[in-house]
C-alpha cells in the first residue's frame, strides 16, 4: 500500500467518527467547543500513534492468549503519560476534558487500530496508520465542536463573533450533539463519494 494512501485513508476512507462510527463517546462528550475537540483530538491522536508503534514492533513475541491485554496495557501506559503532560501544561483543557482523558485507554478507535492494523504491519507503516486515523479524528471532533460553538455559543475558538443573543444553547447541550453529528455526518459522506 502506498505510504500517502495509508495516511489520507485514516483521514477520508476510514475517518473514524464520520465513516467508521467509532469513539462517539469522546465525540459527543468532548466537543462542546473546537478547542475541546481539538485538544481531545491530538491527545487521542499522540496515544493512537505511539501505541501503533509499539505494538507494531513488539507483535511477535506476544503470545496469542494475551494478545489483547497486552495492547491495553500499552495504551494505557501511553494514556498515562499523555494525562500527566497535559495536567503539567495544558490544566485548564486537562480540567475541561476531566474524565475523558483516561477514558481513552478503552477507545475502541485505539485497540481497533492496534488489532486490525499494528498487530499486522511495519512500525513506519502502523505510525502512518496513527497519524492518519489520528488526523481524521482531529479534523472530525475540531469540526464538530466549531459548529456547535458557533451555534451554541455565538463563538469560535472562545473568539466572540457578535452572534451570542442569536445562539440556541441547544447545540452545546447533547441534543446538539446529536443533531451536528448527525447533519456532519450525511455531509461528509456525501462529498466522500463524489
Amino acid at each position: 500500500m502506498n505510504k500517502l494512501n495509508i495516511v489520507l485513508s485514516g483521514i477520508l476512507k476510514n475517518n473514524p467518527t464520520f465513516v467508521l462510527i467509532l469513539g462517539m463517546c469522546p465525540t459527543l462528550g468532548t466537543t462542546t467547543s473546537a478547542a475541546n475537540g481539538m485538544g481531545m483530538g491530538l491527545a487521542t491522536m499522540a496515544v493512537l500513534i505511539m501505541s501503533n508503534l509499539v505494538i507494531s514492533l513488539i507483535k511477535n513475541i506476544i503470545p496469542d492468549k494475551v494478545r489483547i491485554p497486552a495492547f491495553i496495557v500499552v495504551i494505557a501506559s501511553f494514556v498515562t503519560i499523555i494525562e500527566m503532560l497535559m495536567k503539567a501544561y495544558v490544566p485548564a483543557l486537562y480540567a475541561s476534558l476531566g474524565v475523558f482523558i483516561p477514558l481513552i485507554v478503552v477507545n475502541c478507535i485505539i485497540l481497533g487500530r492496534a488489532e486490525a492494523f499494528a498487530s499486522k504491519n511495519s512500525a513506519f507503516d502502523s505510525v502512518l496508520d496513527g497519524v492518519g486515523i489520528g488526523l481524521g479524528f482531529t479534523a472530525s471532533l475540531t469540526v464538530i465542536g466549531a459548529v456547535r460553538e458557533v451555534l451554541g455559543s455565538g463563538a469560535i475558538f472562545g473568539l466572540p463573533l457578535g452572534i451570542a443573543d442569536y445562539a440556541p444553547l441547544v447545540f452545546v447541550l447533547a441534543p446538539g450533539g446529536f443533531l451536528t453529528l448527525g447533519y456532519l455526518m450525511v455531509l461528509f459522506n456525501k462529498l466522500a463519494k463524489k
